[in-house]
């Protein structure tokens, strides 16, 4: 099968994160299993999703990883102008459908090279590295990462295949999302001393958090690497207040860090706290039972430094010709695999800015590039790994 018809039945499975990906995962099993690949599952705790790991070559070290995510996100109220789980080419040079670009392109492609890296004698292991619910915070890819280290030869590179017009990505931030939930004292709104107001006290909140971005600016915590040179702080969403006239007993609101590689979450994260404990005394004096309280929606992911990666940015090269090596403010599951001292890059096919878009696509162009890179990676793996 071609990169294309791998990439249509791949588009075909509805792998939004808040549903199953087994009917994915058993179509590349069986895949697999018609060129005597070896491949193993790892589930998720309740069995209703699974990573898969595949290795295609000998069990020894120096091996390279392909990772992708097999998750997509949702097309819920996004106006489609075709089917989004039916792969459209409309002879303009772009395949339509969701995941086309992000980033079922990627894993489309290195499956389409199987029966050939299969036939050849590799001295070098490839591995596929196949995740679930890396949309909803990388959730599934830390324990596919400890199977790898644990039961196979230590790989020398892993490459996530994210969308970056097949230029080599070496750094990106890192991603947490919190929520924070402020409770006061309902009371009537012409009765303002009597309570304490659970919209306002979060208002100033939200400001602060805002405000903690010029902070890093003044500071000159930035790196030009990026679009958005400073780490990020921002509010999502935000709920509270029953009725016009009661003050608020309630107010939560949803917000993100984006850290820069050398910037700690935990710093970040204790800025903004540091404004809360305040507000929580003040709150307290009116009301005892007032309180401010932030805990994590998703676990922290990781950022991408630009660091130890020398071997697997040659490689990329390589293969691609010399070209920049870039950084990206989104998060991927790249910083787990760097944070077990693998060293990785993210390069793939398609634009980051069709990912997530209604009539998202991928360009033809980049498919073939994208071929052509996993064609080539066959070769040096089996010329000297």
């Amino acid at each position: 099968m071609t990169a294309k018809q791998l990439l249509e039945r791949l588009v075909g499975f509805p792998t939004v994160s808040r549903d199953s990906n087994l009917e994915l995962i058993h179509f590349v099993e069986a895949f697999l299993d018609e060129y005597g690949v070896e491949h193993w599952r790892i589930e998720n705790d309740d069995g209703s999703k699974a990573n898969l790991l595949a290795r295609i070559g000998p069990a020894v070290a120096g091996g390279v990883v392909l990772s992708g995510h097999t998750d997509v996100v949702p097309v819920d109220g996004q106006p489609w102008s075709t089917d989004p789980f039916v792969l459209v080419d409309k002879d303009d040079g772009r395949l339509y459908g969701r995941g086309s670009c992000d980033m079922k392109g990627f894993i489309a492609c290195a499956l389409a090279q199987v029966p050939s890296w299969a036939r050849m004698e590799l001295e070098k292991p490839i591995y596929l590295a196949l995740s679930y619910d890396e949309e909803v915070g990388c959730l599934g890819a830390p324990r596919m990462i400890e199977r790898l280290l644990a039961d196979h030869p230590r790989p020398a590179a892993v490459i996530v295949g994210e969308p970056t017009m097949m230029q080599p990505v070496v750094a990106h931030k890192g991603s947490t999302n919190l929520r924070t939930t402020v409770t006061g004292r309902a009371s009537h709104s012409s009765q303002v001393n009597q309570g304490v107001s659970a919209v306002h006290v979060a208002a100033r909140l939200v400001t602060r958090i805002e405000d903690v971005m010029a902070e890093l600016r003044a500071e000159g915590r930035v790196d030009e690497a990026f679009n958005v040179v400073h780490s990020s702080l921002h509010v999502g969403r935000i709920s509270g207040g029953t009725a016009i006239n009661i003050m608020a007993r309630e107010c939560r609101f949803d917000w993100e860090i984006r850290h820069l590689p050398q910037d700690r979450f935990e710093d970040l994260l204790g800025r903004v706290d540091a404004y809360a404990r305040e507000l929580e005394a003040r709150m307290r004096e009116r009301a005892p039972e007032a309180s401010i309280v932030t805990e994590p929606l998703t676990r922290t992911v990781p950022a991408l430094a630009d660091d130890n990666n020398a071997e697997v940015l040659a490689l990329c090269c390589e293969l691609l010709g010399e070209r920049p090596a870039g950084a990206v403010a989104y998060a991927t599951e790249a910083g787990q695999f760097q944070r077990e001292g693998l060293p990785t890059v993210i390069c793939g096919p398609g634009s980051i800015g069709q990912a997530h878009q209604p009539d998202e696509y991928l360009e033809i162009e980049q498919l073939e590039a994208c071929t052509r890179f996993m064609e080539q990676l066959g070769a040096r793996q089996q010329r000297h790994g």
